[in-house]
């Protein structure tokens, strides 16, 4: 039984009294609107003990997306469900059939068609009460009983501790054949937490994790914002309730002003859109909670623009990219803030023109503009794409069909790849919320022609994974762009990889691999091969990571040399005797970080920055660490990443910078500019890595330059 639901000693009934029929209704009942509603029960203003009259909403807004729905199987779907929990109550109090009215509701207003309005109404009859699967598939077809089934939980008699991840495992792959599956989720979960509040706080604050790491993350690749928003906001308020205290003043504080610096940008934009002839509907579009607190920690003392955005809508693609321009023309844009994610869908399916104005006061409004249609896909993802199997209209493209079927999106295939590889649940578990942590997507391209999606970050071990899975084993290096590079370099979107494989059946990989791989594929398939394979002691494992391949390769050093040019073991000091120490090229650490270390095959120790996002993962894998530190020799060399916009001599001035304070520029990339903005790479030899923060500061100081940062990961080649 879903821990929501008990049997009271005395039952009650709940009646089938709000069921309508098709015909025509005494009273129109008004639209809800579910950010005004979720928005309204955070700030404690509007009573949520109930939905009246729920299934009667749930119906107006049904047809309002789709007014030629047969709703008879929707009214047949709520009698089963009621008399199914006739007698069971929520936590709360409230009759159980008040919750899956409400999660058909959160559907009904996203625009969800009438397949998923009947399986969410039915969705907690199998787990919780006498009807069966087979039941539902009599009476409502294989369609709702697919659905029904896939957000069915597993039963902990039968699974104990594994009952949670196993149920998201089963869920996952449903949605893998049919996404509304976890749509039906999301909106349970979303209901849930709106309720949350009658459970233990302990069992908030483990519901609340469990919706941050998995459930949140999910609905933002599937594009539902309108859901995502809110259980942001409601995870927000139980596991960091003091910020969360704090965030709700600040929007009481602002919402009682008198001036409204929104208000005047947004009545101004009206009327150079309106000069322009452009059709078009200009909203002030309040920040929800975390986004305020967001930033809040970025910009400071808040003013009154940031605390919402404008949203402009019109009816056609070509009327965006017009509203732009008169807003750029009449207003004063910050060329900066200007992002077009029309023409560049994000992998959610997300589109908009993203840009900022000054108003007259000097405070900064973003600018969202997009069309009516894309504002349907960006607040409901999937849930308003309708039925995945449905014949697109004659008119639609085969192309254009295939574009907008969500049905498996890269990262949803990789996930389903990558989950029948885990060992355990506990591994599945673990690995599913690293993964989806990993929220941006690149595509690479392959010299065939072909494409692998990837997550931002992969590296040339994970591009080898996924297109040769445990093949891969053999792969000795790469080109990227054309050039040799090593397998641990970071791929960006649009490179082209090509990666060389050896001929010999008995190639193995390296141990460091692991620290390089950024997939689940790679890390668990890395992982098998070496736990089938232990190494014996006193071996040395083949190390491809670190290196090109053999034929493209310099000598490498004596094992107790140090890098040529670079801070080698002479420079470090391992509390592990006879031990040779690898810098760790993922972080580049140098004097005086503050450093640890983690022993690999071959007795060697690889170093790394303690905040390096490795040293979590590895911890978090039960390594052992190994003590280092910096010894006497305070030479280094260090790889630097300049963003700056695009000027005349600016190469000149930052290099000359640079040279006075007697850097020695070892390498150096410029990428081609991108929208007025250029990233310029520099590894430089230091004599005391005691100048690297003043050299840091002499290149922010050149004019135009407006970052500069570590590199996170080697560069190729160095």
């Amino acid at each position: 039984m879903n821990a929501e639901a008990v049997n009271p000693a005395s039952p009650g009934s709940v009646t089938s009294e709000h069921v309508t029929s098709t015909g025509p209704r005494r009273k129109a009942r008004p639209r809800l609107d579910l950010r005004r509603l979720g928005r309204a029960a955070l700030l404690g203003t509007t009573a949520r003990d109930r939905l009246p009259d729920a299934i009667g909403h749930v119906v107006d807004a049904h047809r309002a997306h789709h007014p030629d729905a047969d709703l008879e199987i929707l009214r047949c779907a709520y009698v089963l469900a009621e008399s199914s929990h006739r007698g069971q109550m929520r936590k709360s109090g409230e009759p159980y059939i008040t919750h899956p009215l409400a999660v058909t509701l959160i559907l009904a207003e996203l625009g969800a068609e009438t397949t998923t309005l009947t399986a969410s109404l039915l969705h907690d009859t199998v787990e919780d009460t006498d009807v069966t699967l087979e039941q539902v598939g009599e009476e409502f077809g294989e369609e709702v009983r697919y659905l029904v089934d896939g957000v069915t939980k597993l039963e902990k008699v039968d699974y104990g501790a594994a009952a949670e991840p196993e149920t998201f495992r089963k869920m996952l792959v449903a949605t893998g054949n049919d996404v509304r599956v976890m749509s039906i989720k999301l909106a349970d979960r979303l209901h849930n937490m709106r309720t949350l509040g009658v459970m233990r706080p302990e069992k908030q604050e483990r519901i609340a994790k469990v919706t941050r790491d998995v459930l949140i993350p999910l609905a933002e690749r599937l594009g539902v914002q309108a859901l995502k928003t809110e259980l942001e906001d409601l995870v927000f308020a139980i596991l960091h309730p003091d910020e969360y205290a704090h965030t709700r003043e600040l929007i009481v504080r602002n919402a009682a002003r008198a001036d409204d610096p929104l208000a005047e940008v947004a009545d101004e934009a009206r009327k150079v859109l309106r000069e322009a002839d452009i059709t078009a509907e200009v909203l002030i579009r309040p920040r929800h909670f975390v986004s305020v607190h967001r930033v809040s920690r970025k910009r400071g003392p808040l003013r009154g623009a940031d605390f919402g955005r404008l949203l402009v809508l019109v009816n056609e693609d070509a009327d965006c990219y017009g509203v732009l321009g008169e807003l750029h023309t009449c207003m004063t844009p910050v060329v900066s803030e200007f992002k077009d994610f029309i023409a560049v869908p994000k992998f959610n399916l997300y589109q908009s023109l993203h840009t900022a104005v000054a108003g007259g006061d000097g405070q900064v409004v973003e600018v969202l503009i997009r069309t009516h249609q894309m504002h349907k896909v960006a607040e409901a993802g999937v849930v308003a794409l309708g039925n995945p199997y449905a014949a697109p209209p004659e008119e639609q493209s085969a192309s254009d069909g295939e574009r907008v079927d969500p049905t498996r999106p890269g990262w949803l295939s990789r996930l389903l790849d990558w989950q029948r590889a885990a060992p355990d649940p506990d591994t599945f578990w673990s690995t599913l919320r690293e993964d989806l942590a990993q929220d941006r997507e690149i595509t690479v391209f392959r010299p065939d022609g072909g494409t692998l999606g990837l997550p931002e970050g992969a590296t040339c071990v994970d591009a080898a994974y996924a297109q040769y899975g445990e093949d891969a084993h053999a792969c000795i290096g790469a080109r990227v762009n054309g050039r040799l590079a090593t397998l641990s370099t970071v791929l960006k979107d649009g490179d082209t990889v090509q990666l060389l494989m050896g001929q010999d059946a008995a190639s193995e990989p390296s141990r460091e691999w692991l620290e390089h791989a950024h997939t689940p594929a790679a890390r668990i398939a890395i992982q098998r091969w070496l736990a089938a394979h232990p190494a014996p002691d006193g071996a040395t494992a083949p190390d491809t990571a670190a290196r090109p391949p053999a034929q493209d390769a310099a000598p490498s050093p004596a094992p107790d040399a140090p890098a040529p040019g670079r801070p080698g073991a002479a420079q470090v000091l391992a509390d592990r005797a006879g031990a040779t120490v690898r810098l760790a090229g993922c972080c580049t650490p140098v004097p005086p970080d503050e450093v640890t270390g983690f022993p690999v095959r071959g007795g060697a120790v690889t170093v790394h920055r303690v905040g390096c996002a490795v040293v979590a993962r590895m911890k978090g894998a039960g390594r052992a660490e190994v003590g280092v530190r910096w010894g006497e020799g305070a030479e280094c060399r260090v790889t630097l990443v300049a963003e700056s916009f695009v000027r005349p001599h600016l190469l000149a001035d930052l290099t000359e910078a640079m040279a006075l304070e007697g850097a020695e520029i070892v390498s150096a990339t410029v990428e081609p500019p991108e929208r007025q903005q250029v990233r310029h790479t520099y590894t430089v030899q230091l004599p005391d890595a005691a100048h690297l923060p003043a050299l840091m500061r002499a290149m922010r100081d050149v004019a135009g330059v407006y970052d500069v940062s570590r590199a996170q990961r080697q560069a190729p080649g160095v």
